[in-house]
């Protein structure tokens, strides 16, 4: 990270309470008396009126991640440009990297083919499911970027979370109880955050709606404070984290600076994620400089890696497009192609869906694409067989796989 500057914000309040650790069949007596006992949680300082004076430094670095997320947009824009049936896949693409990263970043991980199974509804994989839902809540969020309520964000939450187990007490509503981080789910003492009370949530979200509808402050900037209040509120039982990420993808929307497709900022903020968590807490305690650096060392990794990812994917396309050279115009495969990017696994049922084949054509573009190379056979079934382009899903486990390596 840059050289970290300060910008002083109000720091939450704290109010005292008594917490009784109730027996879980799970834990010693002697471990639950230390369980209970005094704690404070949080009471969120307001943001609808805050005034802030931006050291010229600071102002000079968002103004360079600003150009550069433009500059990313305009280039993903670009290199398929909108009379491509392509470009609809190429932003797809992009908004699952993202989400997969966002759920990264709470070790919920997936492989691009069971990611891409998930959506199939083909794999075994909970957290492959997990993170579709998490990819349903960005384009949720992208769909609501232009009325940021109170009810946007229940609805990103409640999608995010539905395809867990035991979710129908939780999605779509602000929780009744408290929650923390950082510590067992037997007692707050010792827990990293102590959210507010939840007869807090609803003032304190009032107020982040007004701060979000602000006109008067630099998009990434406002985006980063919003995001830190928002998980500093975690007004939900679950789904804080993924939801606050997918609010950040709103507001760069309905703020007008990325718009054509998604930027990666959580693969940035996976860079550097204790940094990130650090941040967060120093937040809370005054000092939004370290936030909002992260944030726009994450927005310059996400607007470069992005861009070497469009063009990595959009290298795959033009190789699959050789290997369908000689084939009649009208084929097909033609159609099906550029799909292959937002969609690397597909099977019949997919093509009838997603282009209005029929059973014959879907069939007869799947056997031109795998006599041909473009796509391999790996389910082993004779009947609803699932086809796969390798060289997508290698270029999308290898950025991964580089994040990973963190």
């Amino acid at each position: 990270m840059r050289g970290v500057l300060t910008l002083p914000v109000p720091a939450v309040a704290r109010e005292a309470h008594q917490w009784q650790a109730a027996d879980d069949g799970m834990t010693g007596r002697r471990r639950l008396a230390a369980a209970s006992g005094a704690y404070e949680s949080t009471i969120p300082a307001p943001l609808a009126g805050l005034k802030l004076s931006l050291p010229p430094e600071l102002a000079a670095d968002l103004d360079e991640a600003t150009v550069a997320l433009s500059k990313f947009d305009d280039h993903a824009r670009s290199t398929l440009p909108p009379a491509s049936t392509a470009l609809g896949p190429m932003s797809s693409i992009l908004l699952r990297t993202e989400s997969a990263s966002s759920s990264q970043i709470e070790n919920l991980t997936a492989g691009a083919r069971q990611l891409a199974l998930a959506e199939l509804e083909q794999s075994r994989s909970d957290n492959a499911r997990i993170v579709v839902g998490n990819v349903h809540a960005m384009e949720a969020a992208l769909q609501l970027a232009d009325h940021l309520n109170q009810d946007a964000l229940l609805t990103m939450q409640r999608i995010l979370v539905q395809e867990q187990p035991h979710s129908e007490n939780c999605a779509g509503r602000y929780r009744s109880d408290l929650v923390w981080v950082g510590t067992t789910g037997v007692s707050p003492i010792g827990a990293n955050h102590i959210a507010p009370q939840a007869e807090h949530i609803a003032p304190a979200m009032d107020d982040l709606i007004r701060f979000i509808h602000r006109p008067d402050m630099p998009v990434l900037l406002q985006a980063a404070l919003a995001h830190a209040q928002f998980e500093t509120i975690h007004p939900f039982e679950d789904g804080n984290g993924r939801t606050g990420r997918a609010l950040i993808h709103a507001m760069l929307k309905s703020k007008g600076l990325v718009t054509s497709t998604t930027a990666p900022l959580s693969a940035g903020l996976l860079k550097q994620t204790q940094s990130y968590f650090d941040a967060l807490t120093q937040f809370r305690e005054g000092d939004a400089g370290p936030l909002v650096s992260c944030f726009i060392d994450a927005a310059l990794f996400a607007a470069a890696s992005g861009t070497q990812l469009v063009d990595d994917l959009n290298t795959e396309l033009a190789l699959s497009s050789e290997q369908l050279t000689g084939l009649r115009p009208q084929a097909s495969a033609w159609k099906v192609l550029p799909q292959l990017i937002a969609h690397p696994v597909v099977n019949a049922a997919f093509l009838r869906r997603q282009l209005q084949f029929n059973e014959m054509t879907a069939q007869r573009a799947l056997a031109q694409l795998t006599e041909r190379g473009v796509l391999e056979e790996r389910s082993g079934l004779r009947r609803n067989r699932v086809y796969q382009h390798p060289g997508i899903l290698r270029t999308l486990d290898a950025y991964a796989q580089q994040l990973r390596r963190r």
